[in-house]
């Protein structure tokens, strides 16, 4: 069974609807936040806290945030407990990002993105499993126990 994915994004671009095809096509559920075809600009802060909101709500298990360069949904998605966002800009890096730092948030460029580049990553992203060997679990734990203590 397939996951809950909030996907958000400040302005539209036809990629967009190749996002939602490609992650529904892999058996996901999506909600999305931002706008809709010829629909005016939104604010990146405000589309990419509605969806890592339904992360913390239990709404969706995982979320894909979209802006300009990417960096700036990666980096406020960051902001929220329990959230470990990952700006992927290739396939690899997106599987390092699972694997490694067991990343829930996949941060995407709206620059830099082609349909070509979006499905390696995708299918990176999803087939690669969280790393359970004792010394990536410590750093999880590592990175856990920082964010208790930035509260």
């Amino acid at each position: 069974m397939g996951m809950k994915i909030a996907i958000s994004s400040d302005e539209y671009r036809p990629i967009i609807d190749q996002l939602i095809r490609k992650v529904e096509s892999q058996g996901h559920q999506t909600i999305y936040f931002g706008p809709e075809k010829e629909a005016a600009d939104q604010d990146w802060t405000t589309v990419t806290r509605k969806a890592i909101q339904e992360i913390h709500e239990g709404k969706a298990d995982e979320g894909i945030v979209l802006c300009w360069t990417g960096t700036g949904c990666t980096i406020l998605s960051n902001k929220f407990p329990g959230i470990r966002a990952a700006l992927c800009v290739d396939g690899e890096t997106a599987k390092g990002a699972r694997i490694y730092n067991h990343a829930n948030v996949l941060g995407l460029s709206l620059r830099l993105l082609s349909s070509e580049i979006l499905q390696e990553i995708l299918d990176q992203w999803f087939s690669t499993p969280f790393s359970t060997d004792a010394w990536n679990l410590s750093q999880i734990k590592e990175l856990e126990t920082i964010e208790k203590r930035s509260k």
